[in-house]
């Protein structure tokens, strides 16, 4: 490693120890924080590796004016603290410096917020247009700390798995499938525009093509999407693409390298070693969402055939008009007050949109409404569904909107019953998603449910007979604690196979040849078997730190609207610069 010594440190504000007393060091920092004892002045001197306490005689104006966040340079004698006065949380606790010389580099001016004490009182956007500021805080410091070591870790991993590293365009085309893109307009080429990659797709199986076995890449990209906590406009992901694959090699990748990253950056962590693959279709039953957190225990059930034709009218008369009936088992919580189920009763309306919330008590015996309309038969169902001393919550309604329903439900009954350990780590593959969805924005009334250049798991006969939303896609999520960190899967490298494809969805032969000209002619000069995924950086390093928001762990986000207040963007450009790229602003209408 380079040597941190220079001019203007000796030694780094986080590596001086008691082995070090006696020692003359010069330090360089920024005033973290001071506290005057009369007789002697304490500064606590920060940079990027730690916190070294300063003392300074007592008295001293000129070192009582200097502000918090100031810049300075100090030299001085290195002493050992009194045992009453060691801070044991920090690794320079045991030792001081009682300085002899110093002198400011740069002052600070009256801060926006402060700095020590990592308030996080302050409001998000005046944090955001002053980040450099907020980035010095710890917690946030530490998290692009560990970004940078998380990264670092997996590009040597895939190193070591066989993988190399190229790079691919930023400046590409536009894609018409997907989220908006973000495009540049050409100066050299009147009316035309570039666009900033959503994702390296092409250009990634462009390098299978021509004969680089496994690729990867940190690779940025871009988005023109609504935002929320957990997406931003430009964001990064592990991208890898292999050739002479089937599914299980690409996710071999992902079976190695996650439970690493976890054992590496969160040692106190318990990881399930069991990585289970739900079909799409059983995670919408069981869990009610294909990003299911298996840390929950409880398990959605079909329970339509029990209420069909049963004195429950509601359910009975719905099932009759193809409603069906979702069960969700709250375990030990028949002994909760009234109060707790009204409350779930509110949420069901307000947050659900369901006109109520059925549901039966097994204590003693089956208590409530629902119970008192069904025969000892369809009871003891239910009962072997809830098990003893539970609670069972019911959602009729069409199977999407049940599903969805149901899955919510079973979250927040998860969080309020205490039934998740935030300690664990689970993992899970989902699969067999259907390969097309209904879309009324389709010209066809269908489009892509997944990645378009996805291979189906259908023949070419299949996909001009078959009914094309009952067509699975080679294509796999990863999921971790009910978080979607990876998608990805077998790549679509038969030209006839795409263009069918893309006819369904309402494309034709021709337009498909001209947005997707480079690949589409690429199949034609011999293209191997080939799949790959991406895992999301970002939040992969926001679950392994516990964080909320996604802007907690990047350095210069956006924010929820999509603005750098910092840097002033997305800003008006001069008159000049339109005219160059042939731009004339039409007012909004």
């Amino acid at each position: 490693m380079l040597s941190l010594k220079s001019k203007y440190r000796t030694h780094t504000c986080g590596e001086l120890n008691k082995s070090n007393v006696g020692e003359t060091v010069t330090l360089s920092g920024w005033v973290h924080r001071k506290r005057d004892h009369g007789a002697l002045l304490f500064v606590d001197l920060r940079d990027n590796y730690g916190i070294t306490q300063c003392v300074f005689d007592g008295g001293n104006a000129e070192m009582e004016r200097v502000r918090p966040e100031s810049v300075i340079q100090v030299t001085g004698t290195v002493v050992a603290r009194d045992a009453a006065a060691v801070n044991d949380k920090i690794p320079t606790g045991e030792i001081e410096i009682q300085v002899t010389d110093w002198h400011v580099l740069t002052n600070a001016d009256v801060l926006p917020f402060q700095v020590f004490g990592d308030d996080d009182s302050v409001a998000e956007d005046l944090r955001l247009k002053y980040r450099y500021i907020d980035l010095r805080r710890e917690s946030l410091h530490n998290n692009i700390l560990m970004r940078n070591r998380m990264i670092k870790f997996i590009r040597d991993r895939m190193w070591e798995m066989g993988f190399s590293e190229f790079q691919t365009p930023i400046l590409t085309a536009s894609s018409p499938e997907g989220a908006r893109d973000f495009i540049v307009p050409s100066r050299n080429h009147h009316g035309c525009f570039y666009a900033l990659p959503q994702a390296p797709q092409q250009f990634k199986q462009l390098l299978q093509i021509s004969g680089f076995d496994r690729y990867f890449q940190i690779a940025p990209c871009f988005r023109d999407e609504d935002l929320r906590a957990d997406r931003l406009l430009e964001f990064y992901q592990l991208d890898l693409e292999m050739s002479f694959v089937d599914l299980p090699d690409i996710q071999a990748v992902g079976n190695e390298l996650m439970p690493q990253i976890i054992r590496e950056f969160v040692p106190d962590a318990k990881i399930c070693p069991d990585i289970p693959h739900i079909p799409f279709d059983d995670a919408m039953l069981k869990y009610g969402t294909d990003k299911p957190d298996l840390r929950n225990p409880i398990i959605i059930r079909d329970v339509t055939e029990i209420f069909r034709g049963s004195d429950f009218g509601i359910f009975a008369n719905a099932i009759e008009n193809g409603a069906v009936v979702r069960a969700i088992p709250a375990p030990n919580s028949a002994d909760k007050p009234r109060s707790w189920f009204d409350k779930l009763g509110d949420y069901a309306v307000k947050e659900l949109g369901l006109g109520g919330l059925a549901y039966i008590v097994f204590a003693d015996e089956a208590k409530g409404p629902v119970a008192k309309k069904l025969d000892a038969e369809r009871i003891e169902k239910l009962h072997e569904i809830a098990g003893d001393n539970a609670s069972l919550f019911f959602v009729c309604d069409t199977s999407d909107n049940a599903a969805k329903a149901a899955g919510k439900l079973r979250t927040k009954l998860g969080e309020d019953l205490g039934l998740i350990d935030e300690k664990e780590f689970r993992l899970c593959w989902i699969e067999e998603f259907p390969f097309f969805e209904v879309d009324a924005e389709s010209p066809t009334g269908i489009a892509f449910t997944h990645n378009p250049f996805s291979y189906p798991m259908a023949t070419l006969d299949d996909l001009k007979t078959k009914d094309p939303l009952s067509i699975k896609a080679a294509q796999f999520d990863m999921v971790l604690n009910g978080a979607e960190i990876c998608s990805g899967g077998l790549r679509n490298f038969n030209p006839e196979i795409m263009l069918r494809c893309f006819e369904i969805t309402g494309y034709d032969d021709e337009t498909v040849k001209r947005k997707f000209g480079g690949m589409y002619t690429a199949f034609q000069y011999g293209a191997p078997p080939h799949g790959g995924c991406a895992f999301g950086l970002d939040r992969l390093v926001q679950i392994m730190l516990n964080e909320p928001n996604l802007r907690s762990v990047v350095a210069f986000p956006t924010n929820q609207r999509g603005q750098d207040l910092m840097m002033g963007a997305p800003g008006e450009v001069t008159e000049t610069q339109l005219r160059e790229t042939h731009i004339q602003i039409r007012k909004k209408g």
